[in-house]
C-alpha cells in the first residue's frame, strides 16, 4: 500500500469517526445543562414545561405590546418573526382570492405586529401552539442528541432501578382454566420465570435502552436495572405490556351512537373513574374505548372514542414477531407480524367471517389501531395498513413486540438512583487514563525522541477512534469500560516499540531511511498480528461470557485492540513516509546514539 492510498484511508477513517462522535460532542459541550436536565426528564415533564413556557412567553409579549407596541424582539423570536410572515402571506392570499383588497404586510415586524398575525378567536392558543413547538422541539433534539451519544453508566451516572414482581399463580390459574394439563408446577414456574426475564430484555433492546441489567431475584421477582435517564414511559410500556394486548371487532353502530350521545352529554357520560354512568347506552356485549395515537411529544393522546366487542378475537400472546414496512403498491407504511400455528388458525377462520369489518388493536384497555380486514387472512402472515404515519407504524410494533408476556407482572418499586461513586469516581477514572496516557507518551519521547513524537500521534487518534466506535454502537461507559481503555493505553504501544526495535536494527545494518522504515514495518507486522489478535479473541469470548462490568472491560478492550493496530501500522506509517519522501529527511531521531 503506498503513502496515497494510506492518507485516503486514515482521512476517511477520521472523517467517519467524528461523524460517529458528532453526538457526544453535541450532548456533552454544546447542549446547555438546563437543556440536558429537561432532555433527561419525562415526556410528561417535558410537556408540562412547554406549556407553562409558552403561556409566560405569550403573557410576556402582551405586556410588550401594551407598554412599547413598536419594540422589535431580539434574534431569539426569529421563529416568531417567521411565522407572522406566513400568517400574513396566507391571509393576505384568503383576502385575494375573495376579491377583497388585500392588507399590507408590515414592513418591520414589531410585537405590535407579530401578535396582529395571530388573528381569530383561537390567536391566543396559535400563538401559544408555535411558541410551544420552539421549545419543545429544541429539548426533543437534545433528548436524540442524548440517545445517539456515548452514555455513562449506572456507576458513574446512576440511572433507574426497578423490582417487579411476576404472579406466577394468576398465570398458573389461567392455564388450567384454559383446559392445559401441568403435571409438574415448580417446573412450570421456573420455565416462565426464563421466558418471562429473557421477553423482558428482548422487549428493551428493541426499544433501544442502554446496557440493562436484567436478573432473577427470589422465586417470583425480577431486578431491573437500567442506567442513565431511561424514560418512566417507554419502562413501564415494556413491563405492563404483557397479555393485556388483544384484538377485537369494531361494532360500527355502536360507536357512531355512542359518539354522537358523548357529544351531547359530555360531562355526565363518565364517572371521575373512566366508568360510563350509563351502561344502556352500548349494547351489553360490547365497551367503549379510547382511540389513542402518539401526539408531538411521542405520549398517547385520545381522539375519540370506538366502541369493541367484549369477545376477544385473539390474545395478543399469538404475536411472534413485528416490523415495519412499506407497501409494495402504495409506499405507505404497514406493521406486519407474525402468528404462532394456533394464532394462526384462529386469526384465519375470524377474518373470514368478517370480512369488510374493522379490527381493533387493544392495548392496555386502549385502541391503537383500527383496520379494516379486507380478506380472511391464512397463514399467520399479518399486514397493517390504514393511512398511518411512520410514527403511528413503529407506535402500533412496538406493542405488538411486547404483548408475547404471558405472566402477569406489577412493579413493586421504580426509583431513580444516584451514582455509586459520582463524580469523584470520573475524576478519578479520567486521572488514571489522563497520567496514564502522558506517562506513555513521556516515556515513549523520552527513548525513541523524534519517533517517539510518532506513537504520540497515533496513541492520540486510538483514544479517539475507541470513544468514535463508542459513540456509534451508543455503548454505555462504566468503570470497567474505562480500565479497559487504560490497559489498552498500555499495551498499544507495544506495536511501536516492535516497529521501531525493528527500524533500529536496520539502520545499525547501514540501511537508508526509508529503506530501514520499509522493512522494519514489513518485519513487524505479523508479530504485532499475532498478539493482538490473540488478545481481541480473549476479548470477545469475555465480551460473549461475561456479564456486567467484565463485559463492558472485554468490549473496551477488544474495541482498543483495533484501532491501536490501525494507528500503529497505517497512522504511524504515514507520519514516517511523510517525513521521508516530502520533508526529504535522511537521518532519524529514534533512539540514543541511532540516526
Amino acid at each position: 500500500m503506498n503513502k496515497r492510498s494510506r492518507f485516503i484511508i486514515v482521512l476517511v477513517v477520521l472523517a467517519v469517526c467524528f461523524a460517529f462522535l458528532w453526538p457526544s460532542i453535541s450532548w456533552y459541550a454544546r447542549t446547555p445543562k438546563d437543556q440536558q436536565s429537561l432532555a433527561l426528564g419525562s415526556l410528561e415533564k417535558i410537556k408540562d414545561y412547554t406549556i407553562v413556557k409558552a403561556k409566560e412567553e405569550v403573557d410576556n409579549l402582551i405586556s410588550m405590546a401594551k407598554a412599547n407596541p413598536e419594540a422589535v424582539l431580539d434574534s431569539s423570536y426569529d421563529y416568531l418573526v417567521k411565522a407572522a410572515k406566513k400568517n400574513y402571506k396566507e391571509t393576505a392570499k384568503a383576502y385575494k382570492s375573495a376579491g377583497m383588497e388585500v392588507p399590507e404586510t408590515p414592513a418591520v415586524m414589531t410585537v405590535s405586529a407579530i401578535l396582529s398575525s395571530f388573528k381569530g378567536t383561537n390567536a391566543r392558543a396559535e400563538l401559544s401552539s408555535v411558541i410551544e413547538g420552539k421549545y419543545r422541539d429544541e429539548i426533543l433534539a437534545a433528548k436524540k442528541r442524548y440517545n445517539s451519544s456515548v452514555k455513562l453508566g449506572l456507576d458513574l451516572s446512576g440511572g433507574m432501578n426497578i423490582i417487579v414482581r411476576a404472579n406466577l399463580d394468576e398465570a398458573l390459574a389461567a392455564k388450567k382454566a384454559e383446559g392445559n394439563e401441568i403435571t409438574d408446577e415448580a417446573q412450570w414456574k421456573k420455565d416462565a420465570m426464563a421466558q418471562t426475564i429473557e421477553t423482558l430484555t428482548s422487549s428493551i433492546d428493541k426499544f433501544g435502552l442502554t446496557s440493562p441489567v436484567i436478573r432473577q431475584q427470589g422465586e417470583d421477582r425480577i431486578y431491573i436495572e437500567i442506567p442513565g435517564a431511561a424514560d418512566r414511559e417507554s419502562v413501564n410500556t415494556i413491563i405492563m405490556g404483557k397479555g393485556i394486548l388483544n384484538f377485537r371487532l369494531v361494532d360500527e353502530d355502536a360507536t357512531n351512537a355512542f359518539n354522537i350521545y358523548y357529544n351531547q352529554n359530555p360531562a355526565t357520560t363518565f364517572n371521575s373513574d373512566g366508568k360510563l354512568i350509563d351502561s344502556s347506552v352500548i349494547p351489553a356485549d360490547t365497551e367503549v374505548m379510547g382511540y389513542y395515537i402518539k401526539d408531538d411529544y411521542g405520549l398517547d393522546e385520545r381522539t375519540g372514542f370506538i366502541v369493541v366487542k367484549k369477545e376477544i378475537a385473539l390474545d395478543g400472546e399469538h404475536v411472534k414477531s413485528a416490523i415495519v414496512s412499506a407497501d409494495q403498491t402504495t409506499n405507505q407504511p404497514e406493521v406486519n407480524f407474525v402468528l404462532d400455528s394456533e394464532g394462526a388458525v384462529i386469526f384465519g377462520d375470524f377474518t373470514a367471517a368478517n370480512v369488510g369489518k374493522r379490527l381493533a388493536i387493544v392495548s392496555d384497555n386502549k385502541v391503537k389501531s383500527a383496520a379494516t380486514i379486507r380478506q380472511a387472512i391464512n397463514g399467520g402472515q399479518v399486514s397493517l395498513s390504514g393511512g398511518f404515519s411512520v410514527e403511528e407504524a413503529q407506535n402500533i410494533q412496538k406493542v405488538l413486540q411486547t404483548a408475547s408476556l404471558s405472566v402477569p407482572l406489577e412493579v413493586e418499586s421504580q426509583q431513580v438512583v444516584g451514582a455509586s461513586l459520582g463524580e469523584q469516581a470520573i475524576r478519578q477514572g479520567l486521572n488514571a487514563l489522563t497520567w496514564g496516557l502522558a506517562a506513555v507518551l513521556v516515556f515513549m519521547i523520552l527513548y525513541y525522541m523524534g519517533a517517539g513524537f510518532n506513537a504520540v500521534v497515533a496513541q492520540i487518534l486510538n483514544m479517539y477512534i475507541m470513544f468514535s466506535v463508542l459513540s456509534a454502537f451508543n455503548l454505555t461507559l462504566t468503570l470497567s469500560s474505562v480500565a479497559g481503555m487504560i490497559l489498552t493505553v498500555g499495551m498499544s504501544v507495544d506495536a511501536n516499540v516492535i516497529i521501531f526495535e525493528r527500524i533500529k536494527e536496520e539502520l545499525k545494518n547501514g540501511k537508508s531511511r526509508a529503506a530501514a522504515v520499509a522493512a522494519g514495518f514489513d518485519n513487524a507486522f505479523w508479530a504485532i498480528m499475532d498478539s493482538n489478535i490473540t488478545t481481541f479473541i480473549a476479548a470477545a469470548f469475555l465480551s460473549k461470557l461475561g456479564t456486567g462490568s467484565i463485559q463492558g472491560f472485554a468490549v473496551s478492550l477488544a474495541i482498543g485492540v483495533c484501532s491501536s493496530v490501525f494507528t500503529a501500522l497505517v497512522v504511524s506509517r504515514l507520519m514516517f513516509d511523510f517525513n521521508t519522501e516530502v520533508m526529504n529527511r535522511k537521518t532519524m531521531s529514534i533512539g540514543w546514539g541511532v540516526k
